[in-house]
């Protein structure tokens, strides 16, 4: 029998949070070019087929917090689950320099079928899981590289991310950071509203509070780093809802 697309841990777990890791794995579907895109083991080791270290510390962040979480189980070179269906970048074929000749020719045919049996099932699960707690607060975990082939070192050791359409925590949520003392990126290293995104789609949508939390991965490779961060990020993210009144 084919896995789900997606891991769910602590379902009934009383908390206001979801924690969500939309690139939790760099796992490459059998009936997807037999398990393999065609590209060396190193380069699926590394952020540009998931955000290392993020699922280790999406597990270790939910159980702190007593609060449901939900990991993909997919890479995101197969199909990227925080990109809209019409979103030009939701099946790259080309990545931080790394050609991806298992998506180099893939129709429309190839790209409805993934959608169809990872990328829609993973929103449902997310969707439903979501919805089972009235007043639904979402944190999305991410990581990121400290640098791009080519491109300046990223100095940041967080990045919080919000939209320009809800800034109800994430300039609290930023200023908590550096109070911490961490070098902390506002909408670094990425942009903090992206059309069709997961935030976009199950807390925009829905007015939920919601925050974007990328840690710099080398933080975080190891299990060490993960539990170390989730330590440090549970106090602040929940004293960053309470001073809200949310």
């Amino acid at each position: 029998m084919t896995p789900p697309p997606f891991h769910i841990e602590g379902a009934t777990r009383p908390s206001r949070w979801l924690i969500t890791c939309d690139h939790a794995a760099n796992h490459v579907p059998d009936w997807v070019s037999g398990g393999d895109l065609g590209i060396a083991p190193a380069d699926m080791a590394r952020h540009i087929a998931f955000d290392v270290g993020a699922a280790g510390l999406t597990r270790q962040l939910a159980r702190i917090m007593d609060a449901p979480a939900i990991l993909s189980h997919f890479s995101r070179l197969v199909i990227d689950p925080n990109r809209g269906e019409d979103d030009p970048t939701l099946l790259m074929r080309l990545y931080d320099g790394t050609v991806i000749p298992a998506n180099k020719h893939a129709d429309d045919a190839e790209r409805e079928r993934r959608l169809a049996r990872l990328h829609r099932p993973y929103h449902a699960a997310l969707g439903e899981l979501a919805d089972r707690h009235a007043d639904r607060c979402i944190c999305a975990i991410h990581s990121f590289t400290p640098q791009l082939r080519g491109r300046p070192p990223r100095p940041w050791q967080v990045g919080i991310l919000y939209s320009h359409h809800d800034a109800r925590l994430g300039p609290a949520m930023v200023q908590a950071c550096r109070d911490q003392g961490w070098v902390t990126g506002e909408n670094q290293p990425y942009t903090g509203h992206l059309q069709g995104d997961s935030i976009d789609r199950h807390a925009l949508s829905r007015n939920r509070p919601n925050m974007l939390i990328e840690i710099r991965n080398d933080l975080i490779a190891t299990p060490e780093g993960q539990a170390e961060w989730a330590v440090r990020l549970a106090p602040v993210i929940a004293a960053t809802l309470a001073a809200s009144g949310l």
